[in-house]
């Protein structure tokens, strides 16, 4: 049965064009679920690791799998609930966020804040549960992503993707402490630093497909202040920086090391040759793709070696 939600009347003259949506929908966007179900992937990755490198079956650990999914969605949705309560005000300047809930008004702010907290003390909570190192990372993560990110950086300096990507590297940290409290394992390592370095390329070919709307909404992102020349440059430092993280994989797995390598090789082969021969939003929309893949087929390969590993060798 479809529930709809009312629009407040404060907000009526900026939704009335805004097509009714279920409750449903609009926690959706709220919590951004899109968000939610990329990190469960990558911590997946940390946790099936986890599992084969310290030869645990994953039948030993089902309840740690099943907390660490519920939690680590719960902690992600909250900080997506967070970021679209505080950012509210430029969000309503830019298309792709206009008709966001905590814009149109579809849930009121105090609304939003409660679910935020609900969802941030029950996730913490269900990754206590299996291990006080998780729910540290989860609090990491959520602490990095809304107030060094969202109340900081992301209005006030070109670096605000730097300071998001700790946040964004938590999940698999999280996944991995799901399992184990031993974090010196070099693969462990491979993660934190890949997820880290993946989100600049990933996020400059955003800032400039969305160039229009940061410009809009004044917020500084690296294409926004320092041009499109300056964020190509930037983007394959960090691509060289990710060919070279691959080799944290050695100590684990040779396949794997390689499918890393030859994954951010071609993402610099595909930057380079196509910024010569693309325009600018078309480059940066082959690079937006190819982001997606790369950490796709990366950690389903790292949860597929792993899981086969910890259930049958």
């Amino acid at each position: 049965m479809r529930s709809d939600v009312k629009i407040d009347k404060s907000v009526q003259s900026t939704s009335s064009t805004v097509p009714e949506q279920s409750l449903t929908t609009i926690l959706a966007q709220t919590v951004k679920t899109g968000i939610i179900k990329s990190n469960l992937l990558a911590m997946f990755a940390g946790l099936t690791l986890a599992l084969f490198i310290n030869d645990y079956s994953p039948l030993e650990k089902i309840p740690e799998i099943i907390l660490a999914m519920i939690g680590s969605a719960l902690v992600i949705g909250a900080a997506g609930a967070f970021n679209n309560l505080y950012d509210r005000d430029i969000d309503s300047i830019m298309e792709r966020t206009k008709n966001r809930p905590t814009v149109t008004g579809a849930l009121q702010p105090k609304t939003v804040l409660l679910l935020g907290i609900i969802m941030s003390v029950v996730g913490l909570v269900s990754l206590a549960f299996t291990t006080p190192l998780a729910a540290l990372f989860g609090l990491l993560g959520l602490f990095f992503y809304v107030v060094p990110y969202t109340m900081w950086t992301k209005r006030h300096t070109i670096y605000n993707t730097e300071v998001g990507s700790i946040s964004g590297a938590m999940p698999p940290l999280i996944g991995w402490a799901a399992i184990t409290t031993d974090l010196m394992h070099p693969a462990l390592l491979g993660l934190f630093v890949i997820m880290v370095l993946w989100q600049m390329p990933h996020f400059y070919a955003i800032a400039i497909r969305k160039y229009d709307d940061y410009k809009a909404a004044n917020v500084p992102m690296l294409p926004v202040v320092k041009g499109f020349k300056r964020t190509y440059i930037q983007t394959n430092i960090y691509l060289i920086a990710l060919i070279a993280s691959s080799f944290l994989f050695i100590t684990f797995s040779i396949g794997i090391m390689l499918v890393a390598l030859i994954l951010s090789i071609a993402w610099l082969i595909l930057s380079i040759v196509g910024y010569k021969k693309m325009t600018t939003k078309k480059w940066a929309t082959t690079m937006f793709i190819f982001s997606l893949n790369h950490l796709t087929i990366l950690f389903a390969t790292i949860i597929v070696y792993s899981f086969i590993g910890s259930t049958f060798l």
